[in-house]
């Protein structure tokens, strides 16, 4: 068994970090601007610019299958490549990506959505979330009734990343009422649909700077020819997209959370109190200390759980574990440094205070902190998984 990154995996973090160092966070205060005036966090011609930045350092497509011109380098790349841009809240991506589901289009699909989403040319999104169906997935209602050769979707689908921006939206409809309400997983199907076939979007004010939408479906009309992966098995679609974002949350939260213990750690160095740096005080030593173990664990949750998908193994449950316990520490972390930096951590002159409102966000999204405790209990106590036999 091997504990370290290997040199190729070494390199591509040291790259990657300098990256971030050099041309992400120097903006950063650019975007503390733009978002208190209410202004976009990055210009779009900002954003083509750093993605061609990266392109030209070759990091474009991390993930792609190099048949569709991407680098493919794995999902432990991916969770190290995720820690690392998340040490800065600048809106970024290498670009050169799909969703994972995308990739179950056939031919005539991969031609029209998937290859020019890999090449930029459209954005997708994807929607599964009901105004009454957050956590519990399956109570969606959001109907595809089928007339002629097509169906038509009627319904709404809320907190929808990238949905006031996406082209097309990939969304998952109830196709079969009697096969659903019997339980189970069948009787719901995905549906590819363009926003030029008549659905809209809402934009939702939160807490952060995140912006989800709302989608509305109203007599939308969709040709048979649309229909992603197969009929009424949407719902195994749907929990394969969950079951990715769920651990790349835990890599989210353990890049933003070493990044601000840094900070944490810094300042202690630098504050003084009656006469002495904070860093001298047990009650600081104490808060990093705990931060500093919280974080080197889920650090491991989340590659163990990117190990175990690259080694083709199921890995839902090390996914709920590293989603449940990245997100729960990052935001305790967090909380620790805005404590260290007292009322300047309140501030919004330091980024702190953004970190603090966007991280809250880790808790609900992709399955709360409850659901994870579910499934996670779940597995267990029904042998799905025994304990010892998890890594």
């Amino acid at each position: 068994m091997h504990l370290r990154l290997s040199e190729e995996q070494k390199m591509v973090q040291s790259t990657i970090r300098k990256f971030v160092e050099k041309e992400l966070i120097p903006l950063e205060n650019d975007v503390l601007r733009n978002e208190r005036e209410g202004k976009p966090s990055l210009s779009v011609e900002k954003s083509n610019e750093l993605q061609q930045k990266a392109k030209e350092a070759g990091f474009w497509g991390i993930n792609t299958p190099e048949e569709y011109g991407g680098a493919d380098l794995g999902q432990m790349m991916l969770a190290i490549v995720m820690m690392e841009i998340s040490k800065t809240f600048v809106p970024f991506s290498f670009g050169g990506s799909a969703d994972n589901i995308l990739y179950y289009a056939n031919e005539e699909q991969k031609k029209k959505y998937l290859l020019p989403t890999i090449s930029g040319e459209k954005k997708s999104c994807f929607a599964m979330t009901e105004p009454g169906a957050g956590s519990d997935t399956r109570n969606i209602k959001m109907t595809a009734t089928k007339d002629g050769d097509e169906w038509v979707l009627n319904g709404e689908k809320t907190f929808i990343t990238g949905g006031n921006e996406a082209d097309f939206v990939m969304v998952i409809a109830i196709t079969d009422k009697e096969t659903h309400q019997a339980g189970g997983r069948e009787g719901v199907t995905c549906f590819i649909v363009d926003r030029s076939m008549g659905w809209t979007s809402e934009y939702i004010h939160t807490m952060g700077e995140w912006g989800p939408a709302s989608l509305i479906f109203d007599q939308v009309r969709v040709p048979e020819e649309n229909i992603l992966g197969e009929l009424h098995r949407g719902y195994d679609l749907g929990l394969e997209w969950i079951g990715f974002a769920r651990w790349i949350v835990g890599a989210r939260a353990v890049g933003a959370a070493e990044r601000l213990l840094s900070m944490a750690v810094d300042y202690a160095k630098e504050r003084e109190t009656f006469g002495k740096p904070i860093a001298e005080r047990q009650a600081i030593q104490w808060q990093i200390a705990d931060s500093a173990v919280e974080l080197e664990a889920a650090k491991w949750l989340v590659l163990n759980a990117a190990f175990s998908l690259d080694n083709g193994e199921d890995n839902r449950h090390l996914a709920s574990m590293a989603k449940l316990y990245g997100a729960t520490k990052g935001n305790d972390i967090i909380d620790r440094v805005l404590q260290i930096h007292g009322g300047m951590g309140y501030t919004k002159e330091l980024p702190i205070e953004r970190w603090y409102r966007e991280a809250r966000l880790w808790r609900i999204y992709d399955g709360t902190d409850e659901i994870q405790r579910l499934i996670i209990s779940r597995n267990l106590l029904k042998g799905h998984v025994k304990l010892g036999q998890t890594v």
